[in-house]
């Protein structure tokens, strides 16, 4: 078997990766999954793939997929993480009616028992390494970023596993790895550890928006949300002295991985030695140019009055009340059917007009920065690995869970429920989500995307259009579904502009980021505060300081392993 590193792949993807459509990739879904009895019993390669990948049967005359599986002689317990996300209305982990779908389903067919772990989503490594600590690991363990992926493995978290093996288990969800280029990111110091769901759009981030009040914008004269800093500082203050909203923007308490994303604060284009080094958005970039400013900028925004005083104890929940409640102007939430706090505010304000705050491709010259400017996903979804603390009967089981799961009706009752329940086919025969569901199975959090995620990050169905025509929020009095495809469009441009850019990978395991990350992350929510809640005369003073405190604390060894990865070429590069 031909085996690559990631090193091998970094012209072929980060290079050229968008040429590789991901719209062309989801049209191949379908196809796979309807053609998942057999695999070659020779050599599975892919030119499409830049020949990375080889996959055999282990006999001649076995059958690959569904056709060829048995149930276990003994029955095999399968636990299967699920994000616990706190939000009200979402069915419990553990004893809702879709877990009991799956288990009637696939469990009982093949004398499996599944048990659903819940990890907390706002600290996911806690979960799972809580969970290691008593020897309690799920079978797999799946997150969206590389680092954490790279961490469990350094910990002893995670086995290697046969890819060959995965590929006669697994052929529909194999053969669309090879489809959409993903072989290559599956080994790390040339072992291989991952396997890679699909992400449909990865060049973009248009499920993801902002809604903002029109309706106050109006009331002080303004048709749309300002693109410059300075136009927008303006607006800020004219709601303030109209006595519409006290503190627009509201805030929110600084915690986790992932918070503060300075790609509009960066200079384009970048350095890739930076991009390679301060570049990952999952370890804070307290002491970067691009960081600095960005707290900048929620400095001045705090001493303006324009974020709540209080913002450092306020929660998801009490950010989303806020925003419904009318204290605030914009909140930012993934896009579904059902997003209960635009329904809420609707109930609240039946007289209120929310807007989509849309992507422009521009630059703002007075404040230095591309307001739009954003992180570009992975070519991949979640990165999935199977648990050392595992048997072979259940590393077996969870591939063939992910098999079942990427099966295009499992799929699909999974994300869309049952017709004329949860929802209804349209002229076009395309789904259309029941938005006022309220029955006794009521689906996960953004329609059980947390289980499904194993296989696929978002619903797909038809082209961008009709996805997003779908997955708009629905039972409202305003349709949304154009600005979001407009958004999308927009993100699309700036992708293309150089502003939407994927962090830099490593084939090697950073192993300072693996020992610093959680103290970091500690230190940064500390320092975050003190920073934004200082006097402008003494920022630039106490960023310094605190920068120096966090490089000692560990940041300045990720900084100089990240740079002896990035001179090694062990990492991906930038886009030419």
């Amino acid at each position: 078997m031909k085996k690559n590193t990631l090193q091998k792949m970094l012209a072929a993807v980060l290079t050229g990766a968008m040429a590789v459509s991901m719209l062309t990739a989801c049209g191949g879904t379908e196809d796979a999954a309807n053609d998942s009895a057999a695999v070659s019993t020779e050599a599975q390669s892919s030119e499409a793939a830049g020949d990375t990948a080889e996959a055999s049967t282990e006999a001649a005359d076995a059958v690959a997929g569904i056709d060829g599986w048995e149930p276990f002689a003994e029955n095999v317990t399968l636990t299967i993480p699920v994000y616990d996300r706190g939000q009200e209305g979402v069915p419990a982990i553990g004893e809702n009616y879709w877990e009991t779908w799956i288990q009637e389903n696939f469990g009982d067919a093949y004398n499996i028992t599944l048990e659903f772990e819940p990890i907390t989503r706002s600290d996911v490594l806690t979960s799972y390494s809580l969970l290691a600590a008593s020897q309690d690991l799920p079978t797999i363990l799946m997150e969206y970023d590389y680092p954490k992926l790279a961490q469990w493995a350094a910990d002893g978290y995670l086995t290697t596993y046969d890819l060959d093996q995965f590929a006669q288990i697994a052929p529909t969800y194999y053969n669309r790895m090879v489809e959409n280029d993903q072989i290559q990111y599956t080994e790390m110091s040339g072992e291989r550890y991952f396997v890679l769901a699909e992400r449909p759009y990865y060049n973009t981030n248009y499920t993801w928006i902002t809604m903002y009040r029109q309706d106050w914008l109006d009331q002080i004269g303004y048709d749309e949300y300002p693109t410059t800093w300075a136009e927008e500082k303006e607006m800020l203050q004219a709601l303030v002295d109209a006595g519409i909203c006290e503190h627009p923007y509201g805030g929110q308490m600084i915690t986790g991985a992932g918070v503060d994303q300075n790609y509009a604060f960066r200079t384009y284009p970048q350095d890739e030695l930076e991009w390679a080094t301060y570049g990952d958005y999952a370890i804070p970039a307290l002491g970067s140019d691009a960081n600095r400013e960005y707290i900048r900028r929620e400095n001045e925004k705090y001493n303006l009055g324009y974020l709540d005083p209080e913002y450092y104890i306020i929660d998801l929940e009490t950010a989303k009340a806020n925003f419904v409640n009318g204290k605030t102007l914009l909140y930012s939430n993934y896009i579904s059917a059902d997003m209960d706090w635009v329904t809420a505010f609707y109930e609240q304000n039946p007289d209120g007009d929310l807007a989509v705050r849309i992507s422009q491709n521009v630059v703002d010259e007075e404040a230095g920065t591309v307001p739009f400017a954003f992180r570009a996903n992975n070519p991949f979804g979640m990165m999935i690995g199977f648990s050392s603390q595992a048997s072979e009967d259940e590393i077996k089981a969870a591939m063939m869970y992910m098999e079942w799961m990427t099966l295009e009706d499992n799929l699909f009752t999974m994300q869309w429920g049952n017709e004329g329940e949860h929802y209804t086919l349209d002229e076009n025969g395309l789904p259309v989500s029941v938005a006022d569901y309220s029955g006794d199975k009521t689906q996960g959090y953004n329609n059980n995307k947390d289980y499904w995620c194993v296989t696929i990050e978002a619903r797909n169905a038809g082209t961008i259009e009709d996805v997003i025509a779908m997955s708009s929020p629905k039972g409202i009095p305003e349709d949304f579904t154009q600005d979001i495809i407009d958004n999308y469009y927009a993100q699309v441009e700036l992708y293309e502009a150089g502003y939407g850019v994927s962090d830099c990978n490593y084939s090697v395991v950073i192993e300072s980021a693996s020992e610093y990350q959680a103290t970091l992350l500690s230190l940064y929510t500390e320092y975050r505060d003190q920073l934004t809640m200082c006097s402008p005369e003494e920022f630039d003073a106490l960023y310094d300081q605190l920068a120096q405190q966090y490089a000692d604390a560990g940041y300045q060894e990720i900084l100089d392993e990240r740079a002896a990865a990035y001179e090694a070429g062990s990492t991906t590069k930038l886009p030419e």
